[in-house]
């Protein structure tokens, strides 16, 4: 009878533990993997309120800890950072974006008719790619696709030595320009960009620095795909004219113009999380005269459930719309896909069918609090798409 009782324990015992390995193995794979919280008491995520940090007292927060569930069992350990959240002015705003790249950037590649009459391409030859930026070309900085144009016509068929970035990597090239039977004057074979323009939505102003961040994914170049470098840039205001409806496959659309009014500021950084720039002096006071103000709300703060966007439809005043946060992946391999949202407004659902593209960078508010930006929309229902981490775009405007 002990034998089997001992037993019993045993197999019970190992079961336990099969669940418990089991559950730490999941919240593992869902809980973040750092969090920024102002004190002890506010490190809790608040989609999982079952677990807590263990071993961490009161008055002291240190750089990792770990996460604990029902304050027993071990499932994480965490990277902890210490800051107070940031009161910023909610934005919703349609802004014009005008950008002057770091370099040229190539988009595409063609053969150049020689005088032989064969078909040649130089830039292929040399090794670019569509997607490469040609940051100089014979010791020259490039600034515009004249530029680079230029240095090749001028060539006379010598070979030109062109910096250029692949994936973060510059190396060099050795470009040999073919003289075309066709147009008469050198070429290399390639097609560049050197400047692109559209339109976003404000995220949030950090009102004490006039610094500002949009669109919640970076501006890329639609022939490659690139993220596109940004030598300078400026923010212009736009007025929204009309709002092409999203339907099942056909994404829908904010129509605007910019207006004649003066810029709004200057744009210096384009990357995963959005486009940031400052706002003049003019423009901050301005813009946030009577704009509502939130406190910055980190990732660990964020449930699923109702919650509220800031957007514009029309003209350039935003409006408050409800919105359902459906899931949250702190650890997506896609940065600007930390959330799936889906618009429940029937105001919002009936002018644009959801979301729609412009609308990137549309604040998110839940409980009271910055929580993120729109980023996509899924085009087989545009009702539903993706937000980032508002807390991921801070990081820029401070």
């Amino acid at each position: 009878m002990k034998k089997k009782i001992s037993q019993a324990a045993a197999f019970l015992l190992s079961a336990a533990m099969l669940v418990l390995f089991s559950a730490a193995e999941y919240y593992s794979a869902k809980l973040p993997d750092s969090i920024t919280v102002s004190s002890v008491n506010e490190a809790k995520i608040a989609e999982y309120p079952e677990i807590s940090l263990c071993s961490v007292s009161a008055d002291k927060l240190c750089e990792n800890a770990t996460l604990s569930l029902f304050g027993a069992v071990p499932v994480k350990k965490i990277g902890i950072k210490k800051a107070e959240p940031p009161v910023l002015a909610v934005g919703g705003q349609p802004f014009g974006i005008k950008l002057i790249m770091e370099g040229v950037m190539v988009t595409g590649l063609g053969n150049v008719e020689s005088d032989s009459g064969q078909p040649l391409c130089p830039a292929s030859e040399c090794g670019i790619k569509v997607g490469d930026i040609v940051r100089s070309a014979d010791g020259n900085t490039l600034m515009s696709n004249s530029q680079l144009q230029n240095v090749i016509g001028e060539s006379n068929g010598r070979p030109l030595e062109l910096s250029v970035e692949r994936e973060g990597k510059v190396f060099t090239a050795t470009l040999k320009p073919v003289y075309s039977s066709v147009s008469d004057e050198w070429k290399g074979g390639m097609w560049v960009r050197d400047s692109i323009a559209g339109i976003g939505t404000v995220t949030f102003v950090d009102k004490s620095s006039g610094r500002f961040g949009g669109l919640g994914h970076p501006i890329c170049d639609s022939n490659t795909g690139g993220t596109v470098p940004v030598h300078s840039g400026e923010a212009v205001p736009v007025e929204i004219t009309e709002t092409k409806r999203g339907e099942r496959g056909i994404p829908g659309e904010l129509r605007g113009r910019f207006t004649n009014s003066d810029s709004l500021g200057s744009l210096d950084t384009n990357n995963e999380y959005g486009i940031f720039g400052q706002l003049s002096v003019e423009q901050l006071d301005k813009i946030c005269r009577n704009t509502e103000e939130y406190p910055l709300g980190y990732r660990q703060d964020i449930k699923k459930g109702a919650a509220e966007i800031y957007t514009t439809v029309f003209g350039s005043t935003p409006q408050k719309y409800s919105i359902e946060i459906e899931s949250i992946d702190y650890n997506s391999s896609d940065c600007s896909k930390n959330m799936k949202i889906k618009i429940t407004d029937e105001k919002l659902l009936e002018i644009s069918g959801g979301i729609v593209q412009g609308m990137s960078g549309s604040p998110v508010i839940q409980n009271g609090k910055i929580i993120g930006a729109v980023t996509h929309v899924f085009v087989s229902e545009p009702s539903c798409g993706y937000a980032v981490f508002a807390d991921s775009m801070a990081e820029f405007t401070s």
